[in-house]
Parts: C-alpha cells; sequence; structure tokens
C-alpha cells in the first residue's frame, strides 16, 4: 500500500504538524506533499520522509510569505499527481484536502478546523487586515469558499479533532465526521516530578488575537497575582505595554524550562476559544489544571472539579471571577496526569487504525 500526507504547509512544528509527524511515524514509507517546507523547523522525523512541494514554493520568498499566495493553492493542490497511492491522508487547517485521488484510492482528512479566515472568523479577519487586503480578500474568500465546500466531496472521511471541530465541519460541508484527539506529547510532561505549586499563574502560547492573552494579562494585572507569560507573537508589544508589575512576559523558552513551568504553576489560563488546545493537556500531563474559557477545544479536554475550572464570561471580570472560584477547589495531579493519558500518542493511534480497519485497510499500531 502506498500512502501519501498532504499537508498546507510545513514551516514549524506546532500540533498541526506533530499530528502529520504521528501519521509519518505510523505509515514510515509515506510521501509528504505540501506547499512550502522549511527544513530548518521541521522535526528530523518528518525529513527522513521524501516531501514534495506544489508550485507554491517557487512564488518569490514563499517560504516566509506563503500565505499571501492563498489564491493559487486550490490550483497548486490540483496539481499534485496521486495517481500511484492507495490512501491519501490530508491534513486540513490550510488548503490541504483538495487533492484528487484517483477513484479506488481511499482518501481520510484530518480536519483541524475548517479554514477560519474564510468561515465564521472570516470578518474578524478582513477587518483587522490592511488595506489593500481589505479591497481584494472577499472576492478571493468568496471563490474560495465555493471550492473549499465541492472539496469536501473528495473525502471519503472527515475526522475532528474536537466536538467543536466536528459541528463546523458538518455546519460548512454538512459532513459527518469520527472525533479523534490530536496526539500529545504526554509522556515528555509526565517524566517531570510532581511538586507543591509555586506562587504564580501561568499563559502559554502565540501572541495572536483570537487566544486573548489580553484578558489573562488585564485580568491579573488587576488582580495583583503573578502571571508568568511564555510565547511571542505579532501583540507582544501591545501585551507588554498594559501588563502590570505582577505580569512576567518570559519569550521563548526551552523545553526543560517548559516543562518545569508547566509542573510548578498554580494553573495554565487559558482565555481563548480554540480548535481543540494541545497545552491544556500538556500541562495536565505535567499534573497542573486548567482554567479555561467554556467554549471550543477546551470542552473536550477540561473537565470541571477534575482537570481545571471553566468560566463563560470571556472578559476581564469573568476571569478575574474564575480565578477566585478556582482558589476554593484542589484537584489530584495524579487524577490529572491519567486524565491526560487518553489523549496521549497510542490513543491517536490505536484510533486511526480501528477507523482505517471499518474501512478495510489493516495496519499495525
Amino acid at each position: 500500500m502506498r500512502v501519501a500526507i498532504v499537508h498546507y504547509w510545513l514551516t514549524n512544528m506546532r500540533g498541526g504538524e506533530r499530528v502529520v509527524k504521528a501519521f509519518a511515524d505510523m505509515f514510515p514509507d509515506a510521501d509528504i506533499f505540501t506547499h512550502v517546507v522549511d527544513h530548518d523547523r521541521i522535526s528530523e522525523s518528518l525529513k527522513s520522509h521524501k516531501i514534495e512541494t506544489t508550485f507554491i514554493s517557487k512564488m518569490p520568498f514563499a517560504v516566509k510569505h506563503y500565505q499571501k499566495y492563498l489564491p493559487f493553492m486550490p490550483r497548486a493542490l490540483e496539481q499534485i499527481d496521486l495517481s500511484a497511492y492507495d490512501l491519501v491522508i490530508s491534513s486540513e487547517s490550510g488548503p490541504a484536502k483538495g487533492v484528487i485521488p484517483r477513484p479506488d484510492a481511499f482518501h481520510m482528512c484530518y480536519c483541524h478546523s475548517p479554514m477560519r479566515y474564510i468561515w465564521d472568523l472570516y470578518h474578524e479577519y478582513n477587518n483587522s487586515a490592511g488595506f489593500v487586503a481589505r479591497r481584494f480578500f472577499p472576492g478571493i474568500a468568496h471563490r474560495l469558499r465555493t471550492w473549499d465546500v465541492t472539496s469536501a466531496a473528495r473525502v471519503d472521511q472527515f475526522i475532528a479533532n474536537s466536538e467543536f471541530v466536528s459541528k463546523r465541519i458538518n455546519k460548512y460541508y454538512r459532513r459527518d465526521a469520527e472525533i479523534i484527539y490530536p496526539p500529545v506529547a504526554t509522556d515528555a510532561f509526565q517524566e517531570t516530578p510532581l511538586t507543591e505549586p509555586e506562587d504564580y499563574y501561568l499563559a502559554a502560547g502565540e501572541f495572536v488575537g483570537y487566544k486573548r492573552f489580553d484578558i489573562a494579562v488585564d485580568a491579573f494585572t488587576k488582580m495583583g497575582k503573578k502571571l508568568l507569560v511564555i510565547g511571542a507573537g505579532e501583540q507582544a508589544k501591545d501585551l507588554e505595554k498594559r501588563a502590570g508589575d505582577t505580569v512576567k512576559f518570559l519569550g521563548r523558552v526551552s523545553f526543560e524550562d517548559l516543562k518545569k513551568h508547566f509542573s510548578s504553576c498554580q494553573a495554565l489560563v487559558f482565555p481563548g476559544e480554540e480548535d481543540f488546545g494541545m497545552i491544556p493537556v500538556e500541562v495536565m500531563a505535567a499534573g497542573r489544571p486548567v482554567i479555561a474559557y467554556g467554549r471550543g477545544g477546551a470542552l473536550d479536554t477540561v473537565m470541571p472539579g477534575l482537570s481545571g475550572h471553566l468560566f463563560h464570561d470571556q472578559s476581564v471580570d469573568g476571569l478575574i471571577n474564575a480565578v477566585q472560584e478556582f482558589e476554593k477547589m484542589s484537584f489530584d495531579p495524579h487524577k490529572l496526569r491519567a486524565h491526560a493519558d487518553g489523549y496521549g500518542l497510542q490513543p491517536f493511534k490505536q484510533k486511526v487504525g480501528n477507523l482505517l480497519a471499518k474501512n478495510g485497510i489493516e495496519i499495525s499500531v
């Protein structure tokens, strides 16, 4: 059986790329297709596979500015020749699923999310864009939506990474999806010894608008409680300007420091609405709970009283109330780690294997 893995772009090793890595490990002879690749920023195990890029990679400065070539990506995908492959696995969040497999091949799409910037977050993205983008993007997005729905019919089996994404797939594509949580490296965080938490809360991730780091920074500034913030991104300067003395920015940290902070914080503060969210599960694997906004993927992982606390008012006061409620609660770090085990690599592989077996494809996991 020849296997092709299609991913939108390989320019880092975030959540989507970790899923691709898991599929690549399951199928060590698979070939990988993508629009652009930055070999310096992907894992060695991915680099061990044959990686082919579309014509997007030949565009000027494509590795850095690939998103500007979004209008050309549907055509680029359809030019990929997959006639030699029996199993096609597409990893969808940017354009990836629109490839054309041969009629008897099985096409399974692992959907991290339908493209947010042309569907439910379209107006948010468009309103925050520059003048030129606002002028041309509405027409581009209209054509992309038509193609996106049409190309969904080329998929034999959808997989969603959360209940939240499953509902979005059904809303925009009118397709059902099997829910299989993405593989979180829980083992790596469970190596850290359990210790008493220190006197600080933690926020971590990429500083982009929808993750709502502004709420966390403002809330902890107002409360005068200590918050450590790990990460970087386009909002870094704005967040630092609005932060009080009790909020400290650490930038990007080493993996060892990351594990240390995960295991010693009072809790992770997770105020945004995400499709799934791997960081909360990593913190649980380290033995610490999560205070999360009660929408999106957090509803699949944050179990009130077991692995954290949910709040439903996505505002500064809403988070302050949640922290005050959280401080009256107690959590068992051993139960937190046991809960996180359900989101590890082996459950992912087993569920994918079972799903393929239902479709007549037997693999060893």
